[in-house]
């Protein structure tokens, strides 16, 4: 077979040489350990919290290093595609605190091993296809649909692997003559992978291959023998081949990716080897999991779990800088010890490794996400929760916008029990901000909670009634609740509650349930912050109108 001429009349069109992309693009010139990452995710218009997770790792892993991190466009599957889809991406990764030093933008690339979108990288990709061709590494197939069902069914029936190898490659040992008159003929093919392993005989041990995972340590799997198709029909590169041609040009050090692509690493390893490159450190995350209902684990869903999707973040309006740190958490096994140790530290001080990271499952926590996220909203000063929770609502709640218009005011309640020597943890992601502050805001004030059951409904109007006749708004904490515990003691309620525990005959009640009465009427809740702090902060007009009109 004449190699050369069977790549030239497969790629007529393509004059250029491999050597001249390695001439345009160089190797990096980088200082000594930097490291070269890249997040390649499809264009689909949905971008999850494994994006997110392996962006995470990206960016820690260059920026540490000193080192480049870059956003590629994997769109070589059409179908998938989604208008918008770049934009979402950018815009949803940026939210987070993802940003890149070159790649694709809303505005066009930035870098010079652009084009960083692979639809515009044809010619590339077939010029190591033909490459490939011209070494007798690779062939044109002209199987089609209904051959290739046969061949499984036949394999199927033998009980032997199935897949195009060896005698099931029955385009792999056409003569030059053939190929010819199949082209001639209008036959569509695509372009195989010529590989060198064999499979082995059901009991016999297959030649194994050993990579070397950052996260993973030595690998050893099968090495590869199937045909993988490299070029489709319509001359676009799959999967397999796109990356590895784009990660050797873009000088990609390590590429981070979940574990379902590690049955793959064995074609990915062969391409390598047969474009004569050397290949990047492979990073195969642990996929995200979660506890179900009976407490096992199992992987999150796109149809089952909306805290998978990224906009379920920020439709909630989690604060970016909560998302990062829970994201460590689950990322790196020493990083809570090293926050418990340095509880004020930016948290770009830690220092991320690949080999604190998990190779089984990563269990994802939405609880403890929350919790994180109290932590990490009582250290965010008040001024930078306004403008955050403004940004939010202008995008997600618009019809709330008239709470930011006196910022002062706004201000104040978000500083409500967060300066106390135990600060409150009430303010979790904007939700349910905005939920648990509305009742400062009158067209958002609800009676949610009804009034204690030992005080009954005469009661009520007594107790509101002696509240508003003695109130002075420039009462201290203590001159205010002495005088809830003198209308309580006049009403017949016990002045404390442990009087009322050990005598309850006594009693209607306690000053507790008085205080619930006094609550529940300005805030329309039996359970809130403190209330003589809350008068201050709704100041006197609000305070008694809310009193008098219950």
């Amino acid at each position: 077979m004449d190699y050369k001429k069977l790549a030239e009349l497969l790629f007529p069109e393509i004059a250029a040489a491999p050597e001249d992309y390695e001439a345009k693009y160089p190797a990096r010139d980088l200082p000594e350990g930097a490291k070269v990452t890249r997040l390649g995710p499809s264009p689909t218009g949905f971008i999850h919290l494994g994006n997110l997770y392996g962006a995470f790792v990206d960016e820690r892993l260059a920026h540490q290093s000193g080192g480049i991190f870059y956003l590629r466009i994997e769109d070589t599957d059409d179908k998938r595609y989604v208008e918008g889809a770049v934009d979402i991406i950018i815009n949803s990764l940026r939210f987070f605190g993802i940003n890149f030093d070159e790649g694709a933008t809303m505005d066009g690339d930035i870098g010079q091993y652009g084009n960083y979108t692979q639809s515009q990288r044809g010619e590339i990709y077939q010029c190591y296809a033909k490459k490939l061709v011209e070494e007798g590494k690779a062939y044109p197939c002209f199987l089609t649909e209904d051959e290739i069902a046969e061949i499984r069914a036949g394999q199927e029936a033998d009980k032997v692997n199935p897949g195009i190898y060896c005698e099931y490659a029955r385009c792999r040992d056409l003569t030059l003559e053939e190929i010819e008159a199949n082209i001639n003929a209008g036959k569509p093919y695509v372009i195989r992978l010529k590989s060198d392993g064999k499979p082995v005989p059901a009991g016999e041990e297959a030649k194994k291959i050993q990579v070397e995972d950052a996260i993973r340590g030595m690998l050893e799997m099968p090495e590869n023998y199937q045909d993988v198709v490299i070029l489709k029909t319509t001359g676009i590169p799959t999967y397999h081949f796109a990356h590895v041609v784009d990660d050797h040009l873009m000088r990609t050090t390590h590429v981070v990716r979940g574990a379902e692509w590690l049955p793959s690493l064995p074609i990915h390893v062969e391409l390598f080897e047969k474009l004569g490159w050397e290949q990047p450190i492979y990073c195969h995350t642990a996929q995200l999991m979660k506890l179900d209902e009976e407490g096992n684990k199992r992987k999150l869903s796109k149809r089952k779990d909306p805290e998978l999707s990224l906009d379920y973040y920020r439709n909630q309006g989690y604060h970016p800088a909560a998302v990062r740190e829970y994201l460590l958490t689950i990322l790196n096994s020493n990083f809570e010890e090293w926050r418990m140790v340095n509880p004020d530290a930016p948290i770009d001080e830690f220092e991320f490794t690949t080999d604190k990271m998990s190779n089984s499952g990563a269990l994802f926590d939405l609880n403890k996400l929350n919790d994180i996220s109290k932590d990490v909203l009582l250290k965010i000063p008040a001024s930078e929760l306004y403008d955050f929770l403004k940004s939010w609502a202008e995008e997600f709640k618009p019809e709330i916008l008239h709470i930011f218009e006196d910022r002062d005011y706004l201000e104040r309640i978000l500083d409500l029990g967060r300066n106390d020597n135990k600060p409150r943890k009430d303010l979790v992601y904007a939700q349910q901000i905005i939920e648990f502050i509305s009742y400062f805001f009158d067209d958002m004030l609800k009676i949610e909670d009804e009034m204690p059951a030992e005080v009954p409904a005469e009661d009520v109007k007594a107790i509101l009634d002696a509240y508003l006749a003695t109130y002075d708004h420039s009462d201290d904490q203590s001159m205010w609740f002495d005088k809830i515990r003198t209308i309580a003691t006049e009403m017949g309620y016990a002045a404390k509650p442990k009087d009322f525990k050990r005598h309850p005959e006594e009693y209607k009640g306690h000053v507790g349930h008085v205080s619930t009465v006094i609550r529940i009427a300005l805030m329309g809740r039996a359970q809130s912050p403190d209330v003589w702090e809350i008068q201050q902060i709704l100041g006197e007009e609000r305070t008694r109108s809310r009193i008098a009109n219950y």
